[in-house]
C-alpha cells in the first residue's frame, strides 16, 4: 500500500472537498482518501498495482480542478 498527496490548484470549499475525496475512492485501487479544503490537499492510500497518479489527476480533473504539478507520493 503506496501513499500519495495531491494539492489542488484552487481554494476548495468543505462542499468541493468531499467531491474530491468521493471521485478519488471511486478510483480503483485506493483505500482511503481524505482532502482537506483549507491547504487544498488530498492525501489517500491507494494499491500501486492498481493505480497510477493519472488515475488521481483525471479523477480531480474531471470535476473541473487542476492539480499542482509538484505533487509528492510515499
Amino acid at each position: 500500500m503506496q501513499r500519495g498527496v495531491i494539492k489542488i490548484k484552487s481554494q476548495l470549499t468543505e462542499q468541493e472537498a468531499e467531491k474530491v475525496s468521493k471521485a478519488l475512492e471511486s478510483v480503483w485501487g485506493v483505500r482511503r482518501a481524505e482532502v482537506n479544503a483549507a491547504s487544498s490537499e488530498a492525501s489517500f492510500s491507494y494499491n500501486e498495482e492498481a493505480a497510477s497518479y493519472m488515475d488521481f489527476q483525471q479523477a480531480i480533473t474531471d470535476l473541473g480542478f487542476e492539480v499542482e504539478p509538484n505533487t509528492g507520493f510515499f
